[in-house]
């Protein structure tokens, strides 16, 4: 049987540590645990430590390495990482799209009767973001079944990624969307006694949901016409936004369109983007 948990104390994290543990996310997913970081960090692994009953720091640390399976190691990106999001989460972007991306992609060459399009929600979290994508393509695109349209969502944590498949959500969730939304997109549902809302079908059929480390090697090699980064950026440093930006380009589409954050820029990063207006750049 395993033994008492160790009781966690205020001061958890010695310098040494945090520099460790710093060290193997940095490498792992290229999160930028700077000294700010540290209370964060320091309350999420004396969470893991209470939960998986971890006699010391480590003892704990030593089994993220250790373990083969890699699941260990999945919970400590799970614990580390933020992943606030929400439906309709700076509304101009989905405006933008609505009203201007997607009507110029119809004039450039489309017909009646559709054609390819491909989205990417890179750290799409619980998945809030990507199911907006999908209703306000939805919503945009008349004949949107006569596309061929899909939707890649991605994020390293497949914790959140368990939530963002289920598609299940209470309603206070969906309190931001626009009016409409809810009657159209979501169906009322009980899960375990829980009353909500589930996804509906023709919007859960556009996405396609996959655990990615945007750090590794990204395995599809065709292109997309819109991608959402937001808000994933800015734990990174800038050397390694410039990496992932340029990653971008090279994976978008001509003419397409790249989104990113209100809390990030493109500022001091070498890239090939033209500027369309604050967290908006386009290829062309």
């Amino acid at each position: 049987m395993r033994s008492k948990a160790m009781v966690i104390d205020s001061d958890i994290l010695s310098e040494a540590d945090f520099q460790r543990v710093s060290d193997m996310v940095y490498r792992y997913c290229g999160i930028d645990l700077h000294d700010g970081k540290k209370q964060l960090v320091q309350a999420r692994i004396a969470k893991r430590l209470r939960l998986g009953g971890y006699q010391s720091l480590s003892g704990y640390l030593n089994r993220v390495i250790s373990d083969a399976s890699g699941h260990e190691f999945a919970m400590l990106i799970d614990a580390v990482s933020t992943n606030l999001t929400s439906f309709y989460r700076e509304p101009d972007h989905f405006q933008f799209l609505a009203e201007t991306a997607l009507p110029e992609l119809m004039r450039q060459g489309q017909n009646q009767h559709g054609g390819r399009m491909r989205l990417w929600s890179a750290g799409c979290a619980t998945g809030e973001e990507p199911y907006t994508l999908a209703m306000t393509v939805l919503d945009a695109i008349p004949n949107a079944s006569r596309w061929d349209i899909k939707i890649l969502a991605t994020d390293v944590s497949t914790h959140v990624l368990g939530i963002a498949q289920a598609g299940f959500y209470g309603k206070a969730r969906l309190e931001a969307l626009p009016a409409g939304y809810q009657q159209r997109f979501f169906r009322s549902c009980t899960v375990d006694g829980d009353k909500g809302f589930v996804v509906a079908p023709e919007v859960r059929q556009m996405i396609c949901f996959n655990h990615l480390n945007l750090m590794e090697n990204w395995p599809f090699t065709g292109s997309f016409e819109f991608i959402f980064c937001r808000n994933v950026m800015i734990y990174f440093d800038k050397p390694t936004q410039q990496r992932l930006v340029n990653r971008f380009w090279d994976i978008l589409a001509p003419g397409g369109v790249l989104f990113t954050g209100h809390s990030e820029s493109l500022t001091g990063i070498e890239h090939k983007f033209q500027y369309v207006r604050p967290t908006i750049y386009g290829k062309n």
